[in-house]
């Protein structure tokens, strides 16, 4: 038994570990789509692309590993949470379809107006979108009865979900601008700051009134962050927010080159925790614990072999390519 609840632990870190690296590589990818319309301007965008252009195409596969992780080791709640998610999760996939098409097929396209730079900025914003609607229905919870989803087909679809939809995709539009400060010059860079700053504190308001409406979701969620001893080992996650907050302001007022984008990363790290802590012990909240949606301890040891050698791997290439593409991105030169 022992067993088996120390194997649901490491897939529940090694999933969490997935889609955390997943929403920190793709999230500045899907920001800079979600950005595109306000850079009209082919010169500015071929940049604006170029600059992803290298890497963007091995971020999905943390989604993958996220995603088949959940279904290999917790079965029960893949089965559970799919049905549930249906309407946001297809969006979300047919949302990165059109942009995957939209990166190779812009380049082809002639004229000033190229039809694929919508389906890229559509597609962002959809995918981040869905994700994040997708986040605030698992938080909120599901109708789960004897194992199985017992919800209907738009339970998805509540006032909290679109909150964190668009909370979602003011954060990666916020990772994408400083991901330009980093990684452009001039004129475009200048823009970069002015768009962090008014995301900066459209993200701080969309942090406040996500952690203030999700103890009101549950009474768990509520002692979890409240509750005395509990607010001993919580209270230091906003604290953490409000230090990274005034090291960011004082990152955008110098104008520095890579502060920004990596504390903004800090402040996504920190949301990420404090979901992790609403949640534990729960993989489909208040229904269904890890350990009760383990898969078996055989299974599980099988798995853990190959991910311990996958990770490496994909950790190892994918640093090898920002490496090789590291400083900034100029007019005159690109991917394409």
């Amino acid at each position: 038994m022992s067993l088996a609840i120390d194997l649901a632990t490491i897939w529940a870190l090694i999933i969490a570990f997935a889609v955390f690296v997943y929403v920190v590589m793709d999230g500045f990818d899907l920001g800079l789509g979600i950005l595109f319309p306000l850079f009209p301007a082919k010169a500015d965008r071929d940049v604006i692309m170029n600059s992803v252009a290298p890497v963007w195409d091995g971020n999905e596969t943390w989604l993958v590993l996220g995603g088949g992780g959940v279904m290999a080791a917790f079965p029960l709640a893949y089965a559970v949470l799919l049905p549930a998610l249906y309407t946001p999760m297809i969006a979300m996939l047919i949302a990165l379809v059109f942009r995957g098409v939209a990166f190779e097929f812009r380049w082809r396209a002639r004229g000033e107006r190229n039809p694929w730079d919508l389906a890229f900025a559509g597609g962002s914003w959809l995918a981040a979108l869905a994700q994040g609607i997708a986040l605030g229905a698992i938080l909120q919870g599901v109708n789960v009865e004897a194992r199985q989803y017992a919800g209907g087909w738009w339970d998805w679809l509540t006032p909290f979900s679109i909150l964190t939809g668009v909370s979602i995709v003011i954060g990666y539009a916020m990772l994408g601008a400083t991901w330009l400060v980093m990684k452009t010059e001039g004129t475009l860079r200048d823009r970069a700051y002015r768009l962090s700053w008014l995301l900066l504190i459209a993200m701080l308001g969309a942090i406040v009134t996500v952690s203030l409406a999700t103890p009101l979701l549950h009474v768990q969620y509520t002692q979890r962050w409240f509750a005395w001893p509990n607010i001993i080992f919580t209270a230091p996650v906003p604290i953490a927010v409000a230090a990274v907050t005034v090291l960011l302001l004082r990152a955008l007022t110098n104008k520095y080159d890579y502060q920004p984008f990596f504390l903004s990363l800090a402040l996504f790290a920190l949301s990420y925790a404090g979901l992790g802590i609403s949640m534990y012990p729960f993989i489909v909240p208040q229904s269904i614990t890890i350990w009760q949606a383990a898969a078996p301890p055989n299974s599980q040891i099988f798995l853990l072999v190959g991910v311990s050698v996958l990770i490496p791997l994909i950790l190892g290439y994918t640093a090898w390519a920002y490496w090789v593409f590291r400083g900034k991105v100029r007019p005159e030169s690109g991917y394409h």
